[in-house]
């Protein structure tokens, strides 16, 4: 099974645009787990412009299926997952200066980097993934990093369905059929809808775990929250 992972960056961004706590978070984070998600994702960055650290503090003991914390591992960002010492926490190179995630791991360059920050959280019982681009050489270096998982950055993915659909996902099953093979749990995410996500499942091997937000709650805004995430588990299993 394939578990869904449910990004709520963008609730946080609504809430954010008007001040005050409304739409109130862990109140949707409580909705998105009884509808059948089977785990949280957030995404803090450095200006808090959607998630806030306090937003992490605030979740941390309501969330009952996984609770997976995204970014970039400054030492900000090591110490917040520390404490809060989620499931999960996977590691973006985002810069403080982009609008969203845009580039997996160079997992050779970054090695011994990444070894110390993975270290540091596997000691505490945390598991990690890294975000890594579709590419064979990074899915083995990401092997010596010690990480327990790879995130598989799903952009092409998404760019090239709408041009040959069978050309796209070639890459990723190549990258995880290696993974697999090293003894890496795979997840994937960025730009995953209802349009590519089954497309995506049937065609990608030993796939844990699919992180879905911007998409998903603006399906949401046509169709409900409750209808897409069974839509999504539907097309997961």
């Amino acid at each position: 099974m394939t578990r869904l992972s449910v990004n709520i960056n963008k609730i946080a961004t609504l809430r954010n645009a008007r001040g005050g706590n409304v739409p109130n978070l862990v109140e949707a984070a409580k909705h998105i787990e009884a509808f059948g998600a089977q785990g949280i994702t957030v995404h803090p960055r450095p200006d808090e412009r959607h998630i806030r650290y306090q937003d992490i503090r605030d979740l941390v003991n309501v969330v009952q299926t996984e609770f997976n914390i995204e970014g970039n591992p400054n030492p900000k960002f090591i110490d917040l997952v520390l404490q809060n010492k989620p499931a999960q926490v996977t590691l973006v190179p985002d810069s403080e200066d982009v609008l969203t995630s845009n580039a997996g791991w160079n997992t050779i360059q970054h090695k011994v980097f990444l070894q110390e920050v993975i270290q540091i959280f596997k000691a505490e019982g945390i598991r990690t993934s890294i975000f890594v681009d579709p590419d064979l050489k990074m899915i083995e270096a990401a092997k010596a990093t010690g990480t327990d998982r790879i995130e598989l950055y799903t952009e092409d993915f998404a760019v090239g369905f709408l041009k040959n659909k069978v050309e796209a996902i070639k890459p990723y099953a190549a990258c995880a059929k290696l993974a697999h093979q090293l003894g890496l749990g795979i997840n994937a995410g960025h730009d995953l809808s209802l349009q590519n996500i089954q497309f995506f499942k049937q065609h990608m091997p030993f796939l844990d775990e699919v992180s879905i937000g911007h998409a998903l709650i603006t399906e949401s805004l046509y169709d409900g929250l409750e209808n897409v995430i069974k839509s999504y588990l539907k097309f997961l299993n």
